[in-house]
């Protein structure tokens, strides 16, 4: 009854967003007499920031249209690669590209959020890469008849991924895709699979969540794994092509993300208040942009969701070695090649410092001069992969770590 309980609260928001989106139209027009008011503009500012916040959200666009490089625009294509039942593979590209430029795979968390969640990280990197990324689709939109989607099959779409990009490939995986993208490569790197990556950078991601743990990971070790599948995980509606297929749904994990910070959304959308008041349209559309992306949420296979808190939380399967796939144990010394960045943020507090850093260590056959660590400072854990400090100060080391490693991974695989 729980998905059921949210449709009927969602229909009930989105007709009262309606109401106050034309009431607040009728306060605020020149027509009205109310306008002219210290009442009426205030009222507008209210029914506005009400009407966004109730409104109903799909999938947003990346709407990457062009990127600016050493001062010249250059229009960007998008383009779906592969398809496949939960989820795509996309191309960013764009004519002021080297032929010899390097592929990026971004690997986008599976986490409640859409892929568009890092538009900014993809159009940075899209300015001297062809970027790819993992567009993964909401799990109410596919149908049952497509199967389970766990952890083992994330895994082998990052294989199959790769395989189509090709050898020599670079993959960046931001926050949770850190720990499968890390056990795909040691797989890779067992079988010298010669499209396993050049390089593997890791953005906030929880690699061994015993170190520096954070409330989000309390959260998940407070209760049993069977609290979880009995209390958060429910079943998609008849109104969904994907009607009948387990879930935890996007709807819990935004609520959970938002009661988190509550205090700062509740000053962010006072804020929105005052500078609609004001008449400052800029700094509205800002928030307005942030709180569209981030209120666009999706559903996740069950099954996906458990395995994550059961492996990556709860049990620490990765470092402690005892993580397998498709039955088979995977050994992150089998990572001889490729070179792994670690990237953390010293305000990041979902994925605590030295979290992420780990991975380096339980690379034990990594050379030395194949790992790096860089932690940013003054940088929470969205700041990792978007915004200007990421822009300016973090997406310049994955570049040079690219750059560094780009030519040798061929001539290995060669």
């Amino acid at each position: 009854m729980l998905y059921q309980a949210y449709e009927l609260q969602r229909a009930m928001l989105t007709g009262a967003s309606a109401w106050a989106s034309v009431t607040a139209e009728m306060f605020s027009s020149p027509a009205s007499p109310l306008s002219y008011t210290g009442f009426g503009p205030v009222m507008a500012s209210a029914l506005d920031v009400f009407a966004h916040a109730a409104a109903p959200r799909g999938k947003p666009a990346f709407a990457i249209e062009t990127v600016t490089v050493d001062g010249r625009s250059h229009a960007v294509t998008e383009a779906i690669v592969a398809h496949r039942p939960f989820g795509n593979l996309l191309r960013f590209t764009h004519d002021g590209l080297p032929a010899d430029a390097p592929r990026l795979l971004i690997v986008a968390p599976m986490s409640g959020h859409y892929a568009t969640l890092l538009r900014g990280t993809v159009a940075r990197m899209a300015e001297r890469a062809c970027v790819f990324i993992t567009d993964w689709a909401d799990a109410k939109t596919v149908p049952a008849e497509a199967g389970r989607f766990d952890l083992d099959d994330y895994i082998d779409y990052l294989i199959g991924f790769l395989e189509i990009i090709g050898p020599g490939t670079h993959v960046m995986a931001v926050c949770q895709p850190s720990v499968p993208a890390l056990a795909a490569t040691a797989i890779m790197g067992a079988a010298r699979h010669p499209c396993r990556p050049a390089t593997l950078t890791m953005m906030g991601g929880p690699v061994d969540t015993r170190k520096a743990p954070t409330s989000i990971n309390d959260a998940a070790t407070q209760r049993p794994l069977s609290w979880f599948e009995h209390t958060v995980v429910t079943t998609v509606p008849a109104v969904y092509p994907g009607a009948g297929r387990k879930v935890y749904p996007g709807f819990l994990q935004l609520a959970g993300f938002m009661w988190q910070n509550i205090h700062t959304h509740m000053m962010s959308h006072y804020q929105m208040f005052r500078h609609l008041v004001a008449g400052d349209g800029e700094s509205v559309d800002a928030t307005k942009a942030f709180y569209d992306e981030y209120r666009s949420v999706c559903d996740m296979t069950a099954e996906f969701y458990l395995q994550t808190v059961d492996h990556v939380f709860q049990r620490h399967s990765l470092p402690r070695g005892l993580f397998v796939h498709r039955g088979r144990p995977i050994d992150l010394r089998s990572i001889r090649d490729t070179a792994l960045l670690a990237i953390e943020g010293e305000c990041d507090d979902i994925s605590g410092i030295g979290q992420t850093r780990a991975a380096l260590t339980l690379a034990a056959g990594l050379p030395d001069d194949r790992k790096k660590y860089h932690l940013a400072p003054e940088v929470g854990h969205y700041g990792i992969f978007n915004g200007g400090k990421w822009r300016t100060r973090i997406a310049p080391v994955v570049e040079e770590w690219i750059a560094r490693h780009d030519k040798a991974q061929l001539e290995i695989v060669a």
